[in-house]
């Protein structure tokens, strides 16, 4: 078997970082860029495409709100069509300072709120899809397993890849424990371990709110800014290579 692990990364914005960048990438198979909106500017971008590209990791473009004091977990009201400009905007911003690095952005992972509205919202989501296809056709997505988005994709005709959250709970939609919620977050990394090693195996998720829910992975994402996030990212891939599982990029980088 084989799985990519990702992680949310250019999180920080002048001279402000967030997370441990380096250190993530030593260890993921592909990287979500925040590209201007809850994060980020032209310089953290470059940066963090250039390790990226030392790393030899896969990279994709993280659009979200315009909102860097909630870092995109906030909802802003804005049309559908309005977030296919905003996500056009950042996506756009992205492959600009990454065709100076000389690097590929291969796809598109809307952050935070902005994901969780699209995972729930088919028309938000159809506006994001139709933003990144009309800006590169050949962009994948990168979705939340099971949503609107992961549908979208499909009919746009659009190379879909889903994902499952190593460090996230989940509610019987499909979709993620708001955060600020109990059950939000998984800070243990043993904890987090067995639920992926258990759900690789059977294909079920525990959910908060009912039975475990039937969900389907290619990629496997560990928030690069939660406490120890490295530490865990290690943890996991170590454990899934033991197991016999082979972490790779979902896009070959």
């Amino acid at each position: 078997m084989r799985i990519d692990l990702n992680s949310d990364l250019g999180g920080g914005f002048g001279p402000w970082s967030m997370g441990d960048d380096a250190g993530m990438l030593s260890i993921v198979s592909s990287a979500n860029v925040a590209c201007g909106g809850h994060a980020s500017d032209l310089e953290t971008m470059f940066h963090t495409l250039s390790l990226a590209k030392e790393n030899g990791v896969n990279v994709g473009a993280h659009p979200g709100y315009n909102d860097r004091e909630g870092f995109g977990r906030r909802v802003i009201p804005m049309s559908p069509a309005e977030i296919g400009r905003l996500c056009a905007a950042q996506i756009g911003a992205l492959k600009g300072i990454a065709a100076q690095v000389g690097v590929p952005i291969t796809y598109v992972k809307p952050h935070g709120a902005l994901g969780n509205l699209a995972a729930r919202d088919a028309e938000v989501a159809a506006a994001i899809v139709k933003a990144a296809l009309m800006i590169d056709p050949e962009l994948a997505i990168l979705a939340i397993s099971g949503t609107h988005t992961k549908q979208a994709a499909r009919a746009a005709n659009a190379p879909v890849y889903s994902e499952i959250f190593a460090d996230c709970g989940y509610i019987l939609s499909g979709q993620l424990v708001p955060r600020g919620q109990d059950g939000a977050m998984i800070h243990d990394a043993a904890e987090a371990v067995a639920r992926l090693l258990s759900f690789l195996e059977t294909g079920l998720m525990p959910v908060i709110d009912g039975p475990p829910i039937k969900l389907a992975a290619q990629s496997i994402c560990v928030h690069g800014d939660s406490p120890g996030a490295v530490d865990m990212a290690r943890e996991i891939r170590q454990q899934l290579t033991a197991h016999g599982i082979q972490i790779t990029g979902f896009i070959e980088a």
